[in-house]
């Protein structure tokens, strides 16, 4: 989903909130992948726990009163999850979201039914690391080398390499392709489009 700018929108406003200097939508955009709490460490090094913690939580309260309609699908791809869907070829979410917060997505954009489960940032730990991703396997019981990882960010890279899993890279999310490159994608995708083709092409015939 493209959600660059509904996550830029709402931390601009959570540091607006807690009286911190304006950051650029590039800078904001550069932690998108990672826990809550993992993003605002980053974006804002050496402050205390506590700063992070209000920081975190003003950024919450943005993000879930948001209205329906900032996040949205990039063309064709609710297309390919029913496609996915009907084929039986189980899939997973694993999001630097909170759980109240892809729940909200799954409600507004009726498509929590397709995922088979799903893992956030705030029930495991924050990617890069594997965990969340693991802990999907176990739970499906698929093997990492029949499980293919789908990512925009050089976060969703390193957890899916460390995890011993394929991975596509897309390059119209939040990170320049050069910090996807490095990770060995089976394919670096340039479009949605392109990314329905590959399925096309590789899977679903």
């Amino acid at each position: 989903m493209d959600s660059a700018q509904h996550i830029t929108w709402c931390m601009r406003n959570a540091l607006q909130d807690v009286g911190m200097a304006e950051r650029s939508d590039e800078e904001l955009q550069q932690v998108i992948g990672l826990g809550l709490v993992e993003a605002v460490t980053a974006l804002i090094p050496g402050m205390d726990d506590q700063f992070y913690s209000n920081l975190a939580e003003t950024y919450r309260r943005h993000w879930l009163s948001s209205p329906p309609g900032l996040t949205r699908f990039f063309e064709g791809i609710t297309g390919l999850l029913e496609q996915l869907f009907a084929a039986d070829i189980p899939i997973a979410v694993a999001t630097g979201k909170s759980r109240r917060g892809l729940d909200k997505q799954f409600i507004e954009e009726d498509i929590g039914h397709m995922f088979v489960t799903s893992r956030c940032a705030d029930e495991t730990a924050s990617k890069p690391a594997p965990d969340m991703l693991l802990e999907i396997l176990d739970e499906v019981n698929v093997p990492a080398s029949r499980t293919l990882v789908i990512g925009d960010t050089a976060f969703d890279m390193q957890m899916a390499q460390a995890a011993g899993c394929d991975r596509l890279a897309v390059s119209y999310g939040v990170h320049d392709p050069l910090k996807l490159e490095v990770y060995q994608p089976l394919a670096l995708l340039e479009t949605p489009a392109q990314l329905v083709q590959w399925f096309n092409v590789n899977l679903l015939q």
